[in-house]
């Protein structure tokens, strides 16, 4: 039955028109060596990223679905239509997509420097990515063709190119706004605890304003160089949102 229903959702997906290329199971499995542990780059919710390399040396780097994961088909589905619509220098780009078998992946540009929130940087640098990520998150919100909320905006979902430029990444939870519509609420909160707007993780809503909140906590991780999550003072439980608020000018 399980089996079953996977096909049936891998036609469906198959069926809709992706408007970015299919690469073949074969193609991927050879360039990430198998799926080689070495190639390995990362891990979400949704599964594990590779590294790979295809037969002309261009690097990639390959987004593979859990199988266990139900909810990773949704935002399998919402990124690859999604991102496939949006073109920005700071946001990744998707190079395809497979579907075969068991098999869903994503194909991204590789990102030789990794994740924002694998770094401290001199302040001169912390500086171009924090515009960089703001440029990212402007196009999103008012320059691109769609009205784009982000809604997990966090310095593992910010990767970084050879020049250290940022490219905002994972629109799995993004959502579109269409037309004068400023705002949306959901039963179904999603997203990461502590970069989330008070107004989004209680009751739901959502809207530009709370991606700007999950920038206003990237951008005081970058400046700190300390993570939101972390512990400041162990007898109240500061995290570094309350510690900042807590202190003196």
């Amino acid at each position: 039955m399980e089996n079953n229903m996977m096909l049936d959702q891998n036609i469906e997906l198959q069926s809709e028109d992706l408007e970015v290329p299919f690469f073949s199971l074969a193609t991927i499995v050879t360039a990430t060596n198998y799926f080689s542990s070495d190639n390995k780059l990362g891990e979400g919710g949704f599964g594990l990223v590779y590294k790979g390399i295809l037969t002309d040396g261009h690097e990639i780097a390959v987004k593979r679905l859990s199988r266990s994961s139900i909810q990773g088909l949704n935002e399998f589905k919402n990124e690859v239509t999604l991102i496939a619509k949006l073109q920005h220098r700071n946001l990744v780009r998707l190079l395809g997509y497979c579907i075969e078998g068991e098999e869903k992946m994503l194909i991204y540009e590789y990102m030789p420097n990794g994740s924002l929130d694998s770094f401290i940087f001199g302040w001169s640098m912390r500086f171009n990515i924090i515009c960089g990520i703001a440029r990212g998150l402007l196009y999103l919100h008012e320059d691109s063709r769609l009205r784009i909320i982000h809604r997990d905006l966090k310095a593992s979902n910010v990767l970084l190119d050879s020049k250290m430029s940022p490219k905002i990444s994972d629109f799995g939870m993004a959502r579109i706004f269409g037309g004068d519509q400023t705002e949306g609420n959901t039963n179904r909160v999603v997203g990461t605890y502590g970069y989330m707007a008070p107004e989004y993780a209680i009751d739901g809503l959502f809207s530009v304003k709370s991606d700007v909140y999950s920038f206003g906590i990237l951008l005081l991780e970058i400046l700190s160089g300390k993570k939101n999550r972390m512990s400041f003072h162990p007898s109240q439980g500061l995290n570094l949102v309350a510690h900042v608020s807590s202190q003196k000018c």
